[in-house]
């Protein structure tokens, strides 16, 4: 780890004018950024510590929706009844990441800028244009089981790590930030960046901005929602294939739909396609399985991770069949 300057903001204002200042980083439970400061893949000159701002809230808003401050714990937030009872797919989804002593540290902002496990990002003797533009990306030509088939570029076939952010972008949530230049809000759906040529660009956010919240708009069928995660190991392993759905189901039919893919995509996926595919057809297991691959359709698998594409496919499936005997 190179040497760096550590500063204790107490409040926002305070938090966002020294991070405004120079190569700067938020840490809060820090169990992303440590590790990369480790393995000098992240090199900040400073450090700026958030822990004590007041952010850690659950509220429910007036229209019925849920608003999360940033520095919420993960385990909080998967918990908190009103998580469970109007988006189970989301605690379901937290649950299902880290162990639970990650998640007792890990923060709902630190959750949403976790970056990629891909081994050839994480290790400096490696090309990875994520790391340093241009330099190519050693992952395609090399052992590339667990990297992305959706969303990919000829520059970056990382996949995206988080789990509750495949909840939130089926879910549709806000992000509310606050920088240099004031608040703003942006949906999830905008905020991360496919690689394209600029891998390195992952988001929206500019520098010295602060994520303070993430607003959760109200679901009125969220209760029958589901979030399946297929891994190598039981717990502590990141996806190789994640679904969050959720239905609205009357009388055997489907009137709506948020479908969201993790462990296969380089962003958080919504799956619209298949969600629109499902409006107005009968909820059974073939018409689960027909909106999968049409969720799969745009794949692009390299040498290790085709199998991913139908395992993908089932995961959605099962996570339909779940949702769809929920509520």
């Amino acid at each position: 780890m190179r040497p760096f300057h550590y500063v204790a903001a107490t409040t926002e204002r305070a938090a966002i004018d020294h991070a405004a200042a120079g190569d700067a980083r938020f840490v809060a439970g820090g169990t992303t950024l440590i590790d990369l400061m480790k393995l000098h893949v992240e090199r900040p000159r400073v450090v700026v510590g958030i822990d004590a701002l007041p952010l850690a809230s659950i509220e429910p808003l007036p229209d019925g929706g849920v608003r999360v401050g940033a520095m919420t714990r993960n385990s909080d937030m998967a918990h908190h009844p009103l998580i469970r009872s109007r988006y189970p797919m989301l605690s379901q989804a937290i649950l299902a990441g880290a162990s639970a002593q990650v998640r007792n540290m890990a923060t709902t902002g630190g959750n949403l800028l976790q970056r990629t496990r891909c081994y050839y990002f994480r290790d400096t003797a490696m090309r990875c244009s994520k790391r340093e533009p241009g330099a190519g990306c050693s992952a395609i030509e090399g052992y590339n089981r667990i990297h992305a088939v959706l969303g990919v570029s000829e520059h970056c076939i990382a996949t995206h790590p988080s789990d509750m952010c495949v909840a939130l972008a089926a879910l549709d949530a806000d992000l509310r930030l606050r920088g240099p230049r004031g608040e703003r809000v942006v949906a999830l759906a905008e905020f991360y960046t496919l690689p394209g040529d600029h891998p390195q660009q992952e988001h929206v956010l500019r520098p010295g901005e602060l994520i303070t919240a993430v607003d959760i708009p109200p679901l009125r069928f969220g209760a029958r929602s589901a979030y399946v995660k297929v891994r190598d190991r039981a717990s502590f392993a990141f996806a190789l294939a994640s679904a969050a759905a959720a239905l609205d189901i009357q009388d055997g039919a489907i009137h709506d739909a948020r479908i969201a893919l993790g462990g296969v995509a380089t962003i958080p996926w919504r799956a619209q396609d298949a969600e629109a595919y499902l409006v107005g057809r009968h909820a059974s297991r073939e018409t689960y399985r027909a909106a999968a691959d049409l969720a799969m359709a745009g794949a692009l698998p390299h040498r290790d991770n085709a199998f991913k594409i139908d395992l993908a496919r089932r995961t959605l499936v099962r996570a339909l069949m779940r949702a769809g005997a929920a509520g």
